[in-house]
C-alpha cells in the first residue's frame, strides 16, 4: 500500500504544475532546466554551422582573387596575349553557370548538405581543379581547371548562402559577416600569398596552397553537416522548416517565372563583372600600363581588402541614408574614381583609387542579397541564389 502511494505521489510531481503552483516546485526546475540546457546545445551547434560555413565563404574569396597576381606570369609561362588568356575568366564563368543550373535539381533531389558535400559535387570537383592547376598542366588542361572549379564554387556558395538566409536570428547581420569578414578575407589574403610565387620557379605551387584549404573545407562540411537536408541541419538549431510552396511547377520554372530575380540577376551581373574584371587585371594594367614591379600583385590584395571594410564600416551609412539610394551614390563615386585610374598618371594614385573603389563597392553585393531575402520566397532561396550570383 505504502509502494502505491510512493508511486502515485512521483507520478503527480512529474506532471505539469496548475498555475497556482509555485515555479520553485521540482517539475518546473527539472522542464527549466532541461529547457535551457537544450537552448545552449542549439547555440553551440548554430555557431559552429555558421563558422563552418564562414570557412566556406573563405575559400571561396581565396579563389576569386587567385588569378589576378599571377595573371602576368601565366602569360609568360604559356606565351599567350590577353585575348587568350581571358579564357581562364570564360571558362570560370561557365563552370558557375553550370553549377548555378544544376544546382537547382539537386537541391530538391539530394539537399543541402548533400549537395553540399557531395564526393562528386564538392570535393572532387575542388580537389580536381587545384590538382590541375598545381601542376601547371598545358593551357587546355589549364583552363578546364578553372571549369571544374567554376561548378564546385557555384554549389558551394549557393548552399551557404541559402542557409544563412534562412536562419531566423538576425540573419542580415550574418549574411554581413560571411561576406564582409569572411569572403573578403580570403579575397584578402589569397594575392598576398600569389604574390610571393610569381617570381618561384615553382609559380603554380600556389594552388597547392588552395587543395590544403579546400580539404579542409570539405572535411569541415562533412562534419558538421553530413548528409542532411536543409531542414534538417536546421531543426538541429532550433530553426523550424521553411515553408513549402504549393505550385506543381518545377523548381526551374518558378525560379525563372519571377521578374525579382531576372533584375536581381541583372544588378549581380553587372556588380560581379566590375568586380573580377578590376580585381583580375588590375596588376597586370599596374605593371604594363604604370611601370609596376612585381610587388604590384598587392594592390589587388588592397581592392579586395577595401571591399571587406566598406563592408564593415559603411553598414551605418547605409542604414541612414537608405539601401536603395546609397547604391547610385557608391556607383557614382566609384566611376570617378575609375577615370582617375585611367587617366591619372601615378602608380601610386592609382593603387590608393582602388583600394577605394574598393571599399565603395563593398556594401553592394550584402544588399543585394539582404534584399534577395526580403522579396523572394523562403522555399525557394537556396535555388535561387546561384542564378543570380
Amino acid at each position: 500500500m505504502e509502494d502505491n502511494v510512493e508511486v502515485e505521489i512521483r507520478s503527480i510531481q512529474l506532471q505539469e504544475p496548475p498555475g497556482g503552483v509555485s515555479s520553485s516546485s521540482p517539475a518546473r526546475v527539472v522542464i527549466f532546466a532541461d529547457s535551457k540546457s537544450r537552448e545552449r546545445a542549439q547555440r553551440r551547434r548554430a555557431h559552429i554551422q555558421f563558422a563552418t560555413l564562414c570557412w566556406t565563404l573563405y575559400l571561396s574569396g581565396w579563389n576569386d582573387s587567385t588569378t589576378g597576381p599571377l595573371l602576368p606570369r601565366i602569360q609568360r609561362v604559356y606565351n599567350v596575349n590577353f585575348a587568350t588568356v581571358s579564357l581562364l575568366f570564360v571558362f570560370a564563368c561557365i563552370g558557375y553557370i553550370t553549377g548555378a543550373l544544376s544546382n537547382l535539381v539537386l537541391d530538391g533531389r539530394y539537399g543541402f548538405g548533400k549537395v553540399i558535400v557531395h564526393s562528386f559535387l564538392r570535393s572532387l570537383f575542388q580537389v580536381v581543379a587545384y590538382c590541375f592547376e598545381s601542376a601547371a598542366p598545358p593551357f587546355p588542361l589549364f583552363v578546364l581547371g578553372y571549369a571544374i572549379n567554376g561548378v564546385g564554387m557555384a554549389l558551394q556558395d549557393a548552399q551557404a548562402n541559402g542557409f544563412v538566409a534562412s536562419l531566423r536570428d538576425n540573419p542580415e547581420m550574418k549574411m554581413g559577416i560571411l561576406h564582409a569578414v569572411w569572403f573578403r578575407a580570403g579575397a584578402f589574403s589569397s594575392p598576398l600569398v600569389a604574390t610571393q610565387f610569381v617570381q618561384k620557379p615553382h609559380w603554380s605551387f600556389h594552388y597547392l596552397c588552395s587543395l590544403g584549404l579546400s580539404l579542409v573545407n570539405t572535411i569541415l562540411l562533412i562534419t558538421v553537416f553530413g548528409w542532411k537536408t536543409q531542414d534538417e541541419c536546421l531543426a538541429q538549431i532550433g530553426v523550424p522548416p521553411c515553408e513549402k510552396g504549393n505550385s506543381e511547377r518545377s523548381q526551374f520554372r518558378q525560379v525563372f517565372a519571377l521578374r525579382a530575380v531576372h533584375l536581381l540577376a541583372f544588378f549581380i551581373l553587372v556588380y560581379v563583372g566590375v568586380e573580377v574584371t578590376v580585381g583580375g587585371w588590375i596588376v597586370t594594367y599596374i605593371i604594363d600600363i604604370r611601370g609596376g614591379g612585381p610587388s604590384s600583385g598587392y594592390i589587388s590584395s588592397g581592392f579586395f581588402g577595401g571591399l571587406m571594410t566598406g563592408r564593415l564600416c559603411l553598414l551605418w551609412v547605409n542604414r541612414m541614408v537608405g539601401e536603395r539610394r546609397v547604391l547610385f551614390i557608391y556607383a557614382l563615386l566609384a566611376i570617378g574614381l575609375e577615370l582617375a585610374v585611367w587617366f591619372v598618371p601615378s602608380l601610386v594614385g592609382g593603387a590608393i583609387a582602388v583600394s577605394m573603389i574598393g571599399i565603395l563597392l563593398g556594401p553592394m553585393y550584402p544588399i543585394a542579397m539582404n534584399h534577395a531575402r526580403r522579396v523572394l520566397p523562403r522555399w525557394l532561396l537556396t535555388g535561387m541564389l546561384p542564378t543570380f550570383t
